[in-house]
């Protein structure tokens, strides 16, 4: 019998979006200044963090303008990813409403984040404000399979379990906020700054 014609398609697949902004200096620089400011004063929260300090969770209103300018941008990739989404699936695009929640991430050398999703939203991201210096490569984002069963029963020495995403400056990284993920330890002697976030689609699911 002959197969070469069988029909082969991957079929759940997850989607990743990673983008690069451009003109982000002077952003950059005042929501480092605003979070580091806010850190000061704020004895922050405990999550997935090991070490490091994790801000409450909201709008980025201690960003002030600047912090406003970046949730746009989240919600601006959200309705693209979406739209990509909808064009996969062939399916005519339905207008989003985003309720978006945020926080920011201080680490210093040797604070993680443990392997964590983020329950009750619809997508999940990161922005990257300062990647601290590294002396061995910034601490990169591991998203991992979250169809568990397949990375350890599946050809695992050849489907691919495991994604690292390598922080720059001005990065913003978006993916459905079933994929658990974890932050490796930091290796350096600056502060590493980002913005944790989810966009949940309203009405939810």
């Amino acid at each position: 019998m002959n197969f070469a014609e069988a029909r082969y398609a991957n079929i759940f697949a997850t989607p990743l979006v990673t983008h690069v902004l451009t003109d982000v200096t002077e952003l950059n620089a005042s929501l480092r200044q605003q979070i580091l400011a806010h850190r000061s004063k704020n004895p922050g929260m405990i999550q997935s963090n090991r070490g490091g300090w994790h801000s409450e969770v909201g709008e980025l209103e201690f960003c002030s303008d600047a912090g406003q300018r970046l949730i746009s941008y989240m919600r601006e990739l959200g309705d693209e990813a979406t739209r990509r989404v909808f064009a996969d699936y062939r399916a005519p695009m339905v207008p989003m409403a985003w309720r978006v929640s945020a926080w920011a991430n201080v680490n210093q050398e040797g604070d993680f984040n443990n392997v964590h999703v983020h329950p009750a939203s619809t997508w999940s991201g990161t922005y990257y404000v300062d990647v601290g210096e590294p002396t061995n490569g910034a601490a990169p984002l591991h998203l991992c399979d979250p169809c568990q069963a397949r990375t350890i029963t599946f050809l695992p020495a050849v489907v691919q379990g495991s994604v690292y995403v390598h922080p720059k400056p001005g990065l913003i990284v978006l993916f459905p906020s079933y994929v658990p993920h974890m932050v490796l330890p930091h290796e350096g002697t600056g502060t590493r700054i980002s913005i944790a976030f989810n966009l949940r689609r309203d009405p939810y699911p």
